[in-house]
């Protein structure tokens, strides 16, 4: 394998952070490449800032590693100034870890956390000097692989992927360490082969495989071309976090970074049930870490990274069962040593108490986001974040009171129903919080931000055709306009004309990829970034291609409609997701399902798997349970998981 470093380190001197690209971080790698190993590159297809925190690729990373057949290294998105150097000089797409060309690997696996990071997957794959369509890679290329929760949604990317993960990728990742390995040490170069095997793995989605069958503008039917390739895809699912304590090696980045902290993780899946909340939906059940392990990878982790604050991370992090003691012995554990703080990323304002407040404050006060999401109770009721007006004050005065002097409070607009009462309602709200905050300090201010809703697939709410450009800058104008005399009120909003853009990406099916790679021809990379997105490249692509981005983004769905990831399962069943969809319309919430009866969503019927929870207690904010609760065990702590052998069984349908 090259060795690139001789001709990219004298252009370094002629770029912005030139430590994006070294590598050397403590806790990177140093993985011993041999010809009977299989070479994954790890990329995420942002900048080093963006993605080297990204926990899913320092899972992998480790694993591999790990592994006798295989080693990984990583790789981020060039900036603009050194990938015009690198094209000028015709220098490939590289490892971060030795600087090895992208191309010399023998598998690509990109992470997709965000729709409109897809036109930098495509100038990677292009920078690293190999094909963009699938269709036209040789035999000798890398497999493409991406993985993350938009892969959930495959189908805009299916001619340029050659794989997606669905799913959690701890365990599958072995799986097809294997299979690409068998090829490799046997001399094959049979690219059809490898992906017909790939597509034999539960969990591992080929689009090459299948056929998609159109009448008129609608799908009809999705087809595998083979009889021994499944018809729908179940995702990959880890039944215990316990087995899986990574990373255990955290990187520490060379620059500043986003989330530039020691991160563990306390659980995943969440059962709040949020409608417009496609994580929560497709990363059921929940499963929670023990919280032996939550203690000894953050006094691990602090060690070995020397962070003096810790983000306890999850889609609810107060709901960890026995939270304030979590919290309370990682504070306490670290007196006489200088401190650490404790931040909890996502909060939910029911289940904030003077407690937690008191703890994470006792070192730093690190920041606090609350996310209402919507500015009545009606609303609220209608996308199932069933907080009331008296549980956010609560918390707000309970931060106020423990010393915070300014909070940031989130919501979405333009979602199902929402009325000019509803928008009006996030100014009251927020104007409300700062009357609770100036009873304890004159310096009580309030940032309000506000994202343009997009439906996501496997959601109640992939139904529902979301507002358009002009009605969300309507929406935000009239808050501008209510807040405008309020100086303790900060306004932030998302641009409506991306959110236009991701329900394109992220609503689509194949015939969205051609837009895509328009976007990507037109210098549309980084369109995350507001000073390199450009809504016009995205409409002009569209025109090109005789599509109509109204079809994909503001049209409302019927219920007998085919969507374009019908056959990719996330253990949700569809007409649960569409009476949710009902009772959405109908104003009406559902409690968590942890604490009361279950609702039948399918995921633990048949998946296989049932919540695993440290307590049998529901945690401040929950429900009190029902009599299910007391079948469970009453107020004895049970791991709760299904009888049946689940390492066989994870992932696919009983």
């Amino acid at each position: 394998m090259s060795n690139l470093w001789p001709r990219i380190e004298p252009l370094l001197a002629k770029v912005e952070k030139p430590a994006r690209y070294i590598g050397m971080e403590r806790g990177a790698q140093s993985p011993d490449h041999s010809p009977g190993k299989v070479a994954w590159l790890l990329l995420y297809p942002d900048t080093y800032e963006i993605g080297l925190p990204n926990q899913g690729l320092q899972i992998l990373y480790e694993i591999l590693n790990e592994r006798d057949d295989a080693v990984a290294e990583r790789s981020y998105a060039p900036w603009g100034d050194l990938e015009s150097l690198m094209r000028a000089r015709c220098i490939p797409l590289f490892s971060v870890d030795t600087h090895r060309a992208a191309n010399e690997f023998d598998v690509l696996a990109f992470n997709l956390s965000a729709e409109l990071v897809y036109t930098n997957l495509l100038n990677l794959v292009d920078l690293a000097g190999v094909a963009v369509r699938n269709e036209d890679r040789r035999p000798t290329d890398p497999i493409i692989i991406a993985g993350g929760h938009c892969t959930f949604n495959p189908e805009p990317l299916a001619e340029y992927v050659d794989a997606f993960v669905i799913g959690e990728g701890e365990e599958v990742i072995a799986e097809i360490t294997e299979v690409v390995g068998a090829y490799k040490r046997g001399g094959q170069s049979n690219r059809e082969a490898v992906l017909r095997d790939l597509a034999s793995i539960p969990g591992v989605y080929v689009p090459s495989m299948y056929d998609v069958e159109y009448d008129g503008a609608l799908i009809k039917a999705v087809i595998p071309k083979h009889p021994d390739i499944p018809a729908v895809i179940d995702k990959r699912t880890v039944a215990d976090l316990d087995e899986w304590p990574y990373p255990k090696n955290q990187l520490v980045p060379l620059i500043e970074v986003v989330h530039d902290r020691l991160n563990v993780e306390l659980f995943r899946g969440c059962t709040r049930g949020c409608r417009f909340c496609q994580a929560g939906m497709i990363t059921r059940p929940v499963r929670e870490r023990s919280a032996d392990q939550v203690r000894t990878m953050v006094r691990e982790g602090i060690r070995r990274t020397g962070y003096d604050e810790v983000a306890l991370t999850s889609l609810s992090s107060a709901d960890f069962s026995g939270i304030d003691g979590v919290v309370a012995g990682i504070v306490n554990d670290q007196e006489g040593t200088g401190g650490v703080s404790v931040s909890l990323p996502s909060l939910r304002v029911d289940a904030f108490t003077v407690g937690i407040a008191s703890e994470i404050q006792k070192v730093r006060r690190t920041g606090l986001t609350f996310a209402p999401e919507a500015g009545s109770w009606r609303l609220r009721q209608v996308i199932n974040k069933l907080i009331r007006e008296e549980d956010l004050y609560a918390a707000v005065d309970a931060a106020y009171s423990q010393g915070w002097s300014r909070m940031k409070l989130y919501f979405l607009t333009g979602l199902p129903t929402e009325m000019d009462s509803d928008t009006l309602g996030i100014a009251e709200l927020a104007k409300n919080c700062i009357a609770i905050g100036k009873k304890h300090t004159k310096r009580a201010s309030v940032t309000v931000s506000v994202g343009g809703f997009v439906p996501k697939p496997h959601t109640p709410f992939q139904w529902f055709g979301q507002n358009g450009i002009a009605e969300l800058h309507r929406k935000v104008n009239m808050l501008r306009d209510d807040l405008r005399s309020n100086k303790s009120v900060q306004l932030k909003w998302h641009d409506p004309e991306a959110s236009f853009a991701e329900g394109i990406a992220s609503r689509g099916d194949r015939r969205v990829g051609k837009v895509i790679e328009r976007v990507w021809r037109a210098g549309g990379t980084f369109q995350e970034w507001s000073e390199h997105f450009r809504v016009d490249r995205w409409l002009e692509a569209c025109a090109a291609e005789g599509i109509d981005p109204d079809w994909f983004t503001t049209r409302h769905r019927e219920a007998d409609e085919i969507l374009p990831w019908d056959h990719i399962a996330a253990g949700l069943h569809k007409d649960f997701l569409w009476q949710d969809w009902k009772a959405a319309l109908q104003e009406h919430g559902l409690p968590d399902c942890r604490w009361t009866p279950c609702y039948d969503c399918g995921v633990c019927t048949d998946y296989a798997l049932e919540h695993v929870v440290a307590s049998a207690m529901a945690p401040a904010g929950g429900s009190q349970g029902t009599g299910q609760d007391l079948a469970r065990g009453g107020d004895v702590p049970v791991r709760l998981v299904s009888t049946r052998p689940i390492s066989a069984t994870a992932g696919v349908k009983a």
